[in-house]
């Protein structure tokens, strides 16, 4: 007879932590669009999205409760504050433009150069040009196609 070799399972506190925030989320979201009171509405309607988020949430929570407890989860790298402010201050930008009438396109422009620095690019002025054509695009499929407003500002207005 052989000996048994198995390494112990090892929980993972952090997975179960992440799959109640998961859960949560979905609960929250699956509960305000219970809460949505649409009178009209023929075929899908804007109820399906929300359901189909909360939906690939809970799915989402249950691989992760599963890799914790069975301890598959991967070693984890470590953080790097840097570029967690990096992002951070992306956000902190969006948020300040959009608030003080910059808009949506250099908001978007900066978080994602902001966001592409912290994953280690080093081109900024490309990366802000690469944000910009993703703003414009992004605005103008929702500004034009879909009929849907975006915060707007100097060059919004222009288009």
């Amino acid at each position: 007879m052989t000996p048994d070799r198995r390494t112990p399972l090892r929980f993972d506190p952090a997975g179960l932590v992440v799959a109640c925030l998961l859960l949560a989320v979905a609960a929250v979201i699956w509960w305000d669009t219970e809460a949505l009171r649409i009178t009209s509405v023929y075929g899908v309607g804007p109820k399906a999205i929300p359901y189909a988020i909360a939906a690939g949430l809970v799915l989402l929570a249950i691989g992760n409760l599963v890799i914790a407890v069975s301890g598959a989860a991967p070693a984890r790298e470590s953080i790097d504050p840097m570029a967690v402010l990096l992002i951070l201050a992306g956000l902190a930008a969006l948020i300040a433009l959009i608030a003080f009438g910059g808009g949506f396109i250099p908001a978007a422009a900066i978080l994602f150069a902001a966001t592409s620095t912290a994953f280690g690019r080093r081109a900024p002025l490309t990366d802000l040009a690469i944000g910009a054509a993703l703003g414009l695009v992004i605005f103008l499929l929702f500004d034009k196609v879909l009929t849907l407003a975006l915060p707007e500002g100097p060059i919004e207005r222009l288009l």
